[in-house]
């Protein structure tokens, strides 16, 4: 970053001091595009958006507020000034944490031992890559004046931070799936900025489920009626729901599958931060291993807390038309006609299905963002966005595939009573049945539709998160 102001040198009588000033200088001109001897927030912005220094997250609303001490409308160069001095002090001590050895520069093993203390494994190759993302002089190593210009106008103030930047802009991992929840920074935490994010994200998350809603019920219907979706396909079954209750049909009930993201959120971001304070031990920081364990309990927690609205879900969506007049009468009728222990069923292959699902979406990932950053990372280790979206995709793919049987296993288990005339049948012995009437195929009963949803899910809840945060000013 900014690699061309280290390039500015001026005559050798200057100073190093009178060297940065009026390397500043440059650089605030550069940014007040007309010249009124202020900076605003949208020059600003501008100038981070030419330069490649926008991060995502905000980067001017941070800066201008921090530079801003008169409160007036823009950055005047005694402001610009004071701003960029304060945080080449922050700069310095982040410097010095990673130089362990005292020698004035950076390397490859230093990088990777500071974010391993932070719990962010990282290989060589990796490490190599960020190295080079900030080495203007090809020495591979970081000298202070490299690091300095590169974090020059990034709102980062300790390496805490700085790791967070890597991972969100060259997609380092630190094993978030999507059934583990995202980590927040300090600043998103004083700011506030974390919740509007959450509700981001259920507002895409609710508007990827009801774009996709005809498939899901269409996979429900294939994994109950295992007789029938033998002859069922794609086009014959939204047919069958279409003749049966209409175009509205297919969305049946779509509203109990949106109306669960909110608790289901809220009980798993909890619950996760609980957990991994229970698995760190002496104020230790938190590794991959502890996230994913603690990301897959929260998971487990938040979905036995929501659980029995999976139930009514289910029951709802294989409901004849006018069968229930809403949630709570479907509550009500199940209640009184099943019992309260129905609410239950199919709990346990639910439970046993969070882990293979978190897992290998998880080893995916990796794997292929890995084999990216090995293979394809030459000048820049940010792949874009769609390499991203693709990497989620077959990830979340994946994961569905290895935990489908789970899944199928109970959805047969939440609507025994309709199927079989209020009889019960154990998992296992469910599973034998499947097995010795439908072979192993009937496992992957509604897996097509499945997997067809998988990608357009993923775009357009990238597409609608992307749009609710530009509407709650994150970006």
């Amino acid at each position: 970053m900014l690699r061309w102001l280290r390039g500015f040198v001026l005559p050798g009588v200057a100073c190093q001091k009178d060297e940065d000033d009026l390397r500043y200088e440059i650089l605030f001109q550069d940014l007040d595009s007309d010249g009124d001897g202020l900076v605003d927030i949208v020059e600003l912005q501008e100038g981070l958006k030419n330069w490649g220094l926008s991060s995502g997250q905000n980067s001017e609303k941070h800066i201008f507020e921090a530079g801003n001490t008169n409160d007036d409308s823009g950055l005047d160069f005694e402001e610009f000034m004071q701003y960029l001095k304060d945080h080449e002090i922050k700069m310095r001590l982040a410097f010095n944490s990673l130089d362990k050895n005292n020698d004035g520069i950076i390397e490859t093993s230093e990088i990777i031992a500071a974010l391993k203390s932070l719990g962010v494994n990282i290989s060589e190759a990796q490490a190599k890559k960020i190295l080079q993302s900030i080495d203007s002089d090809g020495t591979m190593t970081i000298d202070w004046d490299e690091w300095k210009y590169y974090f020059l106008l990034h709102p980062a103030k300790n390496i805490d931070e700085i790791a967070h930047f890597w991972k969100r802009s060259t997609i380092i991992d630190i094993g978030e799936s999507i059934s583990i929840p995202d980590e927040f920074t300090e600043q998103e935490k004083r700011s506030g900025d974390w919740w509007r994010r959450l509700v981001a994200a259920g507002i895409a998350g609710a508007v990827a489920r009801t774009c996709t809603a005809p498939f899901d019920r269409l996979k429900v219907m294939m994994q109950v009626h295992s007789l029938k979706s033998r002859r069922l396909r794609l086009i014959g079954g939204f047919e069958q729901m279409v003749k049966e209750g209409g175009i509205h049909s297919l969305w049946r009930r779509n509203g109990v599958n949106v109306f669960k993201i909110a608790p289901e959120t809220t009980l798993k971001i909890g619950a996760y931060e609980q957990y991994k304070k229970w698995l760190s031990f002496d104020d230790a920081k938190v590794g991959i291993t502890e996230r994913f364990v603690s990301g897959s309990l929260a998971g487990a927690t938040a979905q036995t807390c929501i659980y029995p609205m999976e139930v009514l879900k289910t029951r709802m969506i294989l409901g004849d038309t006018g069968q229930y007049s809403g949630i709570i009468d479907c509550g009500k009728k199940l209640l009184k006609q099943e019992g309260v222990r129905t609410f239950f069923k199919g709990y346990i292959p639910n439970f046993l299905g969070i882990l293979p699902y978190a897992g290998i979406d998880l080893a995916v990932y990796e794997l292929l963002k890995n084999y990216w950053l090995e293979h394809y990372a030459t000048n820049s280790v940010d792949p874009g966005i769609i390499i991203l979206l693709g990497c989620s995709a077959l990830s979340h793919t994946c994961g569905q595939i290895a935990s489908f049987p789970l899944n199928l296993v109970r959805t047969r288990m939440q609507v025994q009573a309709l199927e079989e005339k209020g009889t019960t049948t154990s998992m296992i012995h469910l599973i034998q049945e499947i097995h010795n009437n439908e072979g192993k195929k009937g496992f992957f009963r509604g897996l097509t539709p499945n997997i067809i949803k998988v990608l357009p899910a993923v775009i357009i809840s990238c597409a609608a998160y992307e749009k609710v945060t530009q509407n709650m000013g994150l970006i």
